[in-house]
């Protein structure tokens, strides 16, 4: 589930980063974020419904972090709202996640495991960018574009393509 996941995760960051260049119209955006907050859903239904223990309800947990930050962006862009409850929420996302990028740095016993435990600095980092561009506004777009767009090919996309081809 994790190639799946990743995959579209890489998708939505990639289409994102293209939309805040202004290269995509905010009513075309929604779509994309929709549909991987609700594969985002279906996965963190399906990884809490099969949890064994904490770590399955972990993965649940940070699943839905994902999903909710991409019904939100759709929430935003169809009703024309600013973004700060989302920053704040990004803000919230950024912290709550360092924990888990550090407990699987620790726990990295292959190269796919430090790739995924250096996902979670990144996406906290992502998360933290967010934030400063949705709350205190700060004229950080374009990095902040340029970060997502990165943030989506290194983390995402290929990590999940590697997963789906048995890495």
């Amino acid at each position: 589930m994790l190639g799946l996941l990743l995959l579209y995760v890489g998708a939505v960051l990639i289409l994102n980063g293209i939309w805040l260049l202004g290269r995509i119209d905010d009513r075309e955006i929604v779509l994309i974020n929709l549909v991987v907050a609700g594969i985002s859903l279906l996965v963190a239904a399906h990884s809490a419904v099969l949890a064994v223990d904490v770590t399955g309800v972990r993965a649940a947990a940070m699943t839905l972090l994902f999903a909710i930050t991409y019904l939100w962006i759709a929430y935003n862009r169809l009703r024309a709202c600013d973004g700060r409850g989302l920053g704040w929420f990004s803000l919230f996302v950024a912290i709550t996640v360092l924990p888990v990028a550090v407990t699987d740095l620790l726990a990295a016993q292959s190269a796919m495991d430090l790739v995924l435990a250096v996902s979670w600095v990144a996406w906290a980092a992502l998360w933290f960018l967010y934030f400063l561009l949705l709350v205190p506004r700060q004229p950080i777009q374009r990095l902040t574009a340029i970060a997502t767009l990165l943030v989506g090919i290194t983390t995402g996309w290929l990590p999940g393509l590697a997963l789906l081809f048995g890495a």
